[in-house]
């Protein structure tokens, strides 16, 4: 008989716990430059960020705003050096694969801890008021390109956070500076629970870019995430109004 606890406990380890054999160090050069390049993305990007959430819900120049910070992302990302899909584990144990399957399981699981969390939320003023006005930007927005925008906004941040950022940090802080860094870009947009929900998406995406050793994962992982909370919250909260 098959124990639930005991497939979830080993299906985490194996996501998030054992890399993958892999050997993809940068040269030197190839290094400095993407500490530099990462650098300068970086207060580009948290920049605009903090521009495009600062405008009005249906204003056209928010589309224009995420636009422009997904191109820094991608754009800073791939300036700063190569990059890699990755691989994970199969459930045999024996070989290798895409993450494909595993990463959007580990998405739709935070989705759900996440909507759970939204009952609790829903409840507290002072925490669920700015999640509202945040979202104001999917209700007043025609929702086909918000839910594009999210989309194409969160394949850009896993390539540069988890793709270039994450390469050029050293090896043992690897995980905690850039759950850390991405949480700290979200900070000025002043939604408490942005942040805490940049630091568990961060912390989850940066574990599997230590196990898979590529962006693929960390993507999926996050496309999933994002996508299921943009098109289910707001209902959700409108119900437990």
């Amino acid at each position: 008989m098959i124990n639930p606890v005991a497939e979830l406990r080993a299906f985490l380890h194996a996501a998030l716990l054992r890399p993958v054999p892999r050997d993809q160090r940068d040269p030197d050069h190839v290094l400095r430059r993407r500490r530099i390049v990462a650098a300068i993305t970086l207060v580009i990007g948290a920049a605009l960020l903090w521009w495009s959430l600062q405008l009005e819900p249906g204003d056209p120049l928010f589309y224009l705003g995420t636009l422009a910070l997904a191109a820094t992302w991608v754009v800073g990302a791939f300036a700063s050096g190569p990059l890699h899909l990755g691989r994970a584990h199969t459930r045999e144990g024996t070989e290798y694969s895409r993450a494909v399957v595993q990463s959007l399981c580990l998405g739709l699981l935070l989705l759900a801890l996440f909507l759970a969390g939204a009952v609790i939320v829903a409840q507290i003023p002072f925490l669920s008021g700015p999640v509202e006005d945040l979202l104001d930007h999917a209700r007043y927005g025609w929702l086909p390109l918000v839910f594009l925008l999210t989309l194409v906004n969160g394949v850009a941040e896993e390539i540069y956070f988890r793709g270039a950022l994450y390469a050029a940090i050293p090896q043992r802080f690897t995980v905690a500076a850039t759950t850390i860094i991405y949480a700290l870009t979200t900070v000025a947009v002043g939604v408490p629970l942005l942040v805490l929900a940049a630091v568990c998406l961060g912390l989850v995406c940066g574990l599997q870019r230590r196990v898979t050793g590529g962006v693929l994962g960390p993507i999926i992982t996050h496309i999933t995430w994002s996508g299921g909370m943009l098109l289910l919250l707001p209902p959700l909260l409108q119900i437990l109004r």
